[in-house]
């Protein structure tokens, strides 16, 4: 008989204890993240993009992929160990994992919304890229999150400067997603004082589309 779907074929495979332990489901989606994804085709590139991002590995899992594994997930796993997982693959910080944290997060029925925003940033480390956070956050907002408040991400400011980052990502989909409408004074004064990339980084661009440099002053 031939067989069906690789990587459904193996996660249906795997033991339910394998649900029951944070350290287990961190070496299942390891292994599970190349199923199907062809070997070493662009290992070269994944390894430099990997490095640049301050990721632990990057394998060049798409994300439909990673979309199934969360999937296989929140059917099969238990609420509180989905909730430590978030953080653990975080600290793990491969490409892959911080991508299924973003999915997971805004899907744990037993965490509220401010304790999603909580998760996300005690899970961070002190180098995030952008495009890893602009996921998650948008993942939250699509998942119906309520959003921080301005309180949380004024804290976030005054913070690490990746939780600075993560304030200014937030407060732009915010933006967007509220028709543009003008930030806070006070969130405009935070953001100009938070240290972003130097050149024409995409952080930098986000910010002068929020506060643009003709309405300073």
């Amino acid at each position: 008989m031939v067989g069906g779907d690789p990587l459904d074929d193996w996660l249906s495979s795997r033991p339910k204890k394998v649900h029951r332990k944070v350290k287990r489901l961190l070496q299942v989606v390891r292994e599970a993240y190349p199923i199907g994804v062809p070997a070493l085709i662009v290992k070269s590139q994944t390894d430099r993009l990997g490095v640049a991002a301050g990721h632990a590995f990057h394998l060049g899992t798409p994300d439909d992929v990673l979309r199934r594994i969360c999937s296989w997930l929140l059917t099969n796993g238990e609420d509180g160990v989905l909730t430590n997982l978030v953080p653990a693959l975080w600290r793990r910080h491969g490409r892959e994992d911080v991508a299924l944290a973003g999915l997971l997060l805004p899907n744990l029925v037993d965490v509220n919304d401010d304790e999603a925003w909580d998760l996300l940033a005690e899970s961070m480390g002190e180098r995030e890229a952008a495009e890893s956070l602009l996921l998650t956050i948008e993942e939250m907002f699509r998942a119906e999150r309520a959003g921080p408040g301005d309180v949380r991400v004024l804290a976030w400011c005054q913070d690490s400067i990746a939780h600075s980052h993560l304030a200014l990502l937030v407060a732009h989909v915010e933006w967007v997603r509220n028709d543009r409408a003008p930030l806070s004074d006070g969130l405009s004064a935070a953001f100009e004082d938070i240290s972003l990339p130097d050149g024409d980084s995409l952080l930098g661009r986000i910010r002068d589309r929020m506060c643009p440099p003709e309405a300073k002053g």
